[in-house]
């Protein structure tokens, strides 16, 4: 048996760094800025332990861009390094100058917001470099380095004649990469990665003007002069603490964020928790109305101010990516993967938490001000529910505010609905029928003919109800969801004692074959039904657990096959134009009169199309003349 150390062929990594490191050359950018950062973040951090004395000056990052030169210069004014550490951070590959300092003074800084943990982020440089400088003079007195690379093994280090602390990389843009020479490729990055970032970084100039004095003429002109450009706004709202903040703050944060977004959220909900893991953020509720479609991926993901992504499935629960905002965890890798996140279980408790904040400040928003929480209902329930059917423990919290509106602008709570509709809504099983309508127009009649009856019936119209019907029902113990166009109404409505047919068991007798002969192409089963005489003559109904198989094949349950239509024609025995079809003189009128009010019944589901509709508007016309 023989051991020994496996050995890296330092020649094959920078072409393994150009082609590998990172899925998208962009990237670099947001390294090297994120490497200036921290050196700047490690220089304030010293100052405030007393380690390093006096003002350290302004510590703004710069970009600049030379086309000529084909040059790019990210230039700060931080910790700077000497020969010696040069070699250490810069030419030991993957030792990370972070990582050290963190756990030199692990004792205070924690938040001193630095970013690097790898050590691989400076060389995202030659992404897009043919080469790379360093030109850097530490903080302590000692002489400035000079470093320089061409994309191979070879380097230079030399001394540097720099006076000023802090570090200069110098990138020679590859030809390959000469759109990162361009402002506005180089600004859209800037806003992309960095409008955030805790350190102020400047590109370019702007021109400003001075407010005039009070005495100057009225044709005066403001002077004006030529100030930084600062690209970032390096105190966002979600940094700061909730106390410090106002409605107007994040209303204007919010517009910073999506600046060609014009309608404001409904509320926001600051996070901010520091164990067991470490997170801030501020999420909005935008008005979502019915639409599952809406854009995902508008929550940010920042490490430290600095933009990961903005994809955080995973870190965020499903049914709260149709939210916006921000969130930001150091716990969280810049370099982020799917599967990193299906296996962190500090990303597992990220999730948890943000689930019972959002659950906890609907709860507070429903308790504080119920009137104001209805008014928004509308616009926040395909979050709500689309929570509840997929996260138990919201399912759970979300008993407590989901709201079922009614047909007549109610708004109840499940255990109101209980306590108020469960008396007349017990069916003869014994079980509480809840009635609903998906489609309030559409449904119309049958909404009309429950509540003439004293029915309530529910307004439940999000996309996603009927899933969610079915795990409420499995929550629930004997309560059952029937929507008000489906047959479980009839059990409702056969309790009804006072509601005695007109005719006699032997007219009845009569009276189903007739219609049964002459609908006998359409495959409804006929029932003669007791009805108030103002219900509709005929009326059509779908079994409840065949119109909930058709709707679930609708959304991907295609193994059930092409499921049949199974309607039952209710036909109201109490309607004067049922007994006049009974008495009817001729078999051709009979059948005239079956038809109409047949037609009448399918049109009242929608089902009345192309050439029925066509018979039924010249029958309609034949019998009004």
């Amino acid at each position: 048996m023989s051991t020994g150390k496996i050995n890296v062929a330092v020649e094959n990594i920078f072409p393994l760094i150009k082609k590998f490191l990172y899925s998208d050359h962009e990237i670099f950018l947001r390294e090297l800025i994120s490497n200036a950062t921290d050196a700047t973040s490690k220089l304030k951090h010293l100052s405030s332990i007393g380690e390093i004395k006096g003002d350290l000056g302004d510590l703004t990052i710069e970009i600049k861009a030379d086309k000529k030169a084909k040059t790019l210069h990210i230039i700060d004014k931080g910790l700077g390094m000497s020969q010696e550490e040069v070699q250490k951070y810069i030419n030991e590959v993957a030792f990370s100058g972070a990582e050290e300092f963190l756990e030199q003074y692990k004792d205070t800084a924690k938040d001193s917001g630095i970013i690097g943990h790898f050590g691989l982020g400076f060389y995202s440089a030659f992404m897009v470099s043919e080469k790379v400088e360093i030109i850097t003079k530490s903080h302590q007195d000692v002489p400035a380095a000079h470093w320089v690379c061409d994309g191979s093994p070879e380097y230079s280090l030399e001394l540097s004649d720099k006076q000023d602390r802090g570090t200069e990389i110098i990138l020679h843009i590859d030809k390959d990469s000469k759109e990162f020479l361009e402002e506005s490729r180089i600004r859209e990055l800037l806003q992309k990665y960095n409008k955030f970032m805790p350190i102020p970084i400047q590109f370019g100039t702007r021109e400003e003007s001075l407010p005039l004095p009070e005495d100057a003429d009225k044709d005066a002109k403001p002077e004006t002069i030529t100030v930084p450009n600062i690209i970032n706004n390096s105190n966002p709202a979600w940094t700061k603490k909730p106390a410090d903040l106002e409605e107007k703050d994040y209303q204007s944060f919010y517009r910073e964020l999506y600046p060609m977004q014009f309608e404001e959220p409904l509320f926001n909900i600051h996070l901010n928790v520091d164990y067991p893991f470490n997170l801030t953020g501020i999420l909005y509720f935008p008005k979502l109305k019915n639409d599952l479609n809406i854009q995902k991926d508008r929550i940010q993901l920042y490490q430290n101010q600095v933009f990961v992504t903005d994809n955080v499935e995973g870190i965020v629960p499903e049914f709260l990516t149709l939210l916006r905002g921000v969130i930001d965890s150091p716990d969280i890798p810049l370099n982020v993967s799917r599967s990193y996140l299906q296996a962190d279980g500090a990303v597992k408790k990220i999730s948890n938490y943000i689930t019972r904040k959002v659950a906890d400040k609907l709860s507070g928003l429903f308790k504080k001000d119920r009137a104001g929480f209805e008014s928004k209902w509308n616009d926040i329930k395909v979050v709500i529910e689309y929570g509840m059917l997929s996260e138990d423990k919201f399912f759970e919290k979300a008993e407590k505010f989901a709201l079922y509106p009614t047909t007549q602008g109610a708004f109840y709570a499940y255990e109101e609905l209980e306590e108020q509709l469960k008396a007349l809504h017990t069916d003869k099983d014994g079980k509480f029928v809840i009635l609903y309508t998906s489609d309030a127009e559409a449904q119309h009649s049958y909404i009309k003919q429950a509540e003439n009856k004293g029915y309530t019936v529910l307004l439940l119209d999000s996309p996603i109800i009927g899933h969610l019907i079915q795990k409420l029902e499995g929550a629930k113990e004997k309560v059952s969801f029937a929507r008000v166009d489906g047959d479980a109404i009839e059990n409702l409505i056969k309790k009804e004692e006072n509601t005695i047919s007109k005719l006699s068991d032997e007219e009845k007798e009569t009276l189903k074959p007739f219609i049964e002969t002459a609908i006998a192409d359409t495959g409804y089963t006929v029932q003669l039904e007791a009805m108030d005489s103002d219900s509709l003559p005929f009326t059509l109904t779908q079994p409840e657990f065949m119109r909930r198989m058709k709707e679930m094949q609708q959304t991907g349950g295609g193994m059930m096959g092409n499921l049949p239509d199974m309607y039952s024609l209710l036909v109201n025995t109490n309607h004067p134009l049922v007994s006049e079809i009974l008495h009817c003189k001729t078999a051709k009128k009979r059948d005239r009169l079956i038809h109409q009010a047949l037609d009448l019944a399918r049109l009242s589901q929608n089902l009345l199309k192309g050439e029925a509709l066509t018979q039924f508007i010249q029958r309609s016309i034949e019998l009004i003349k």
